[in-house]
């Protein structure tokens, strides 16, 4: 049941740490699996596959950085 009386909305606190701690490693981790394939991909050639795994690296790069900003103390 929502408070009527409450000034500001406050998200519930139990579903945003847990969903933060399990995002950032996520995206870390395929930050650097993407960005370790695409200097492979690069070195030995393979155009398309290292854009794809260029792309994913900016994907992840940019998910950080929102992730970042939405969570950042104000």
């Amino acid at each position: 049941m929502t408070n009527r009386y409450r000034i500001t909305d406050v998200p519930d606190p139990s579903t945003g740490p847990v969903r933060a701690r399990r995002l950032r490693p996520t995206l870390w981790l395929l930050l650097l699996v993407s960005l370790t394939f695409n200097a492979a991909a690069s070195t030995i050639g393979a155009t398309v596959v290292s854009i794809v795994f260029g792309l994913l690296t900016l994907a992840c790069a940019a998910g950080l950085v929102a992730d970042h900003y939405r969570h950042r103390d104000r």
